[in-house]
């Protein structure tokens, strides 16, 4: 998972996002704003909250990004690797510090910049993976432009320290959009450059970072106290703030992503700056008639003029306005490890299943190597998702929420950093609508050929037919004051549970 700093950093990112979540998340209540793009958009709050949430994003509920660069060569740890292997102090430092010395040696000797020329990227087929992730049901698409660690995967002409000049010695954002699109697909780049005032211990004379010769990579020489998360001491600079902002605009100018995912730490960003960077974008988008939207963690963008994105969790209930949740297929980190922990296509299933049925979209991370190639067990996984969602699909692919998420004995996460997911039973249904029907989907196989739904008792509810996704069978049910029981064929069109389409549902 995302290392976060001990507790003498008081930029603590879960504790931070987790507080706001108790308090704002799971009281929330945001209404579905006026669908009419203004003719221009304004750099005020009150212009940008009248930007509409694009319909593709709502309609296509399942999305794949991927945290790949430098930091995949060690393997060690996480994401958080070039961080950390600077750190002799604390526990989760030490960890990594000790590691890097045994393998590679101090890091006044062995510093971040020298795993770069190891990121070769050799195997990467950009058209492999935009089959592979429209395979498993993803309807967009894309990577981490850039980390925290600095290095841009992008040929940019503002930072001389990415991929096309460096390591792999190639665009890979450029590839991965023509991928990506050729698949139909919408394009997506993710940020974390926010983390990069302070990351390095610019200020360490043992480190490589205090060469001012690396300062492209390593940033601008500064005291420990840039690295605090809300306010840090001394605060970057205005050049460094329109740097953050560049970066975005050089992408979207030569790439054109339909969404831009915003990682944490952005609260201290000029308001200002954050604001002419929205409304340039949104223009951007009606300049080229494109529905173009940005992601934000919770607190650090005005509610409404963005989309709101949590970090490894779920709602507590349906949110009304549409949301996206971005989790990974590996419990212990975002970016490739050797000793991975994934979760399985059942809990990534009921994962999707219950954000879906809340209004939400999920956006999956997954693992590359640095060689460029998408480990067996991922690759599984991610094709049994797609094959349930062969079948399943139209009970989740351009679906809205009912007036309740669904029915069950088993409690959701809740809020961010909570998304070890249970072990649901058939019991546990969730429902989304399309149009007159609605849908019921079970979270695991019913073991007795028949799924009880208590959520429409006879004396409440009535309704014309149930079918089976998949296969268009009309179901035999009994409804009475308990809700419905309906028998299901001895032979299912999915192995990681079923849908049923109920037609004509209405009150009495």
């Amino acid at each position: 998972m995302k290392m976060v700093p001990q507790s003498n950093y008081k930029h603590m990112k879960s504790l931070f996002t987790l507080l706001l979540c108790l308090s704002v998340l799971l009281s929330i209540s945001e209404p579905i704003k006026h669908q009419v793009s203004p003719k221009k958009y304004e750099a005020t709050w009150s212009s940008l909250t009248q930007h509409p949430y694009p319909k593709w994003f709502r309609d296509a509920k399942f999305g794949i990004y991927f945290h790949w660069g430098i930091y995949s060569v060690p393997a060690f740890g996480s994401e958080w690797y070039p961080h950390w292997m600077y750190i002799d102090t604390l526990v989760w430092g030490s960890q990594y510090f000790d590691h890097h010395v045994k393998t590679y040696g101090t890091p006044d000797k062995f510093g971040y910049k020298d795993f770069i020329p190891m990121f070769k990227a050799e195997k990467f087929n950009a058209d492999e993976w935009a089959s592979l992730f429209r395979r498993s049901g993803a309807r967009f698409a894309g990577p981490v432009a850039e980390h925290a660690d600095g290095f841009s995967m992008w040929d940019s002409k503002l930072n001389p320290w990415n991929a096309k000049n460096m390591g792999p010695k190639r665009d890979i954002l450029g590839e991965l959009e023509s991928a990506i699109r050729k698949q139909g697909m919408k394009f997506i780049a993710t940020f974390h450059h926010s983390w990069e005032w302070g990351w390095y211990p610019t200020w360490d004379a043992k480190t490589d970072c205090a060469n001012p010769e690396y300062a492209g990579l390593y940033g601008p020489k500064v005291l420990p106290g840039a690295f605090d998360y809300k306010n840090p001491n001394p605060a970057p600079s205005l050049e460094w703030f329109q740097l953050w902002k560049n970066k975005m605009i050089e992408v979207i100018n030569r790439y054109h992503p339909d969404l831009i995912y915003l990682d944490s730490r952005i609260s201290f960003i000029p308001d200002s700056i954050r604001r002419n960077f929205l409304a340039w974008y949104y223009n951007e988008g009606l300049k080229r008639k494109s529905e173009v939207s940005v992601s934000y963690k919770v607190g650090e963008m005005e509610k409404n003029s963005a989309i709101l994105d949590l970090e490894k969790g779920t709602m507590a209930n349906i949110l009304e306005s549409p949301w996206m949740v971005d989790a990974t297929i590996d419990d212990l980190s975002w970016s490739y490890n050797l000793h991975p922990k994934y979760k399985t296509a059942q809990q990534l299933i009921d994962y999707l299943i219950t954000v879906v049925s809340k209004n939400g979209q999920l956006l999956l991370d997954i693992p590359p190597r640095p060689d460029g190639t998408i480990p067996d067990e991922v690759q599984t996984i991610l094709l049994d998702m797609g094959a349930w969602l062969s079948v399943n699909g139209e009970a989740i692919y351009s679906t809205r929420p009912w007036t309740q998420y669904g029915e069950g004995p088993t409690p959701d996460g809740q809020g961010d950093f909570n998304d070890k997911i249970p072990a649901y039973t058939s019991k546990d249904l969730r429902f989304t609508t399309k149009s007159d029907t609605l849908y019921v989907i079970s979270m695991a196989l019913p073991t007795n050929q028949n799924i009880q739904i208590t959520s429409f008792p006879g004396d409440k509810y009535q309704m014309k037919a149930i079918e089976l996704v998949g296969t268009n069978q009309k179901l035999k049910f009994t409804q009475d004051l308990l809700g419905i029981r309906v028998e299901l064929p001895k032979i299912l069109p999915s192995k990681y549970g079923v849908s049923l389409r109920i037609l004509g549902l209405k009150k009495k």
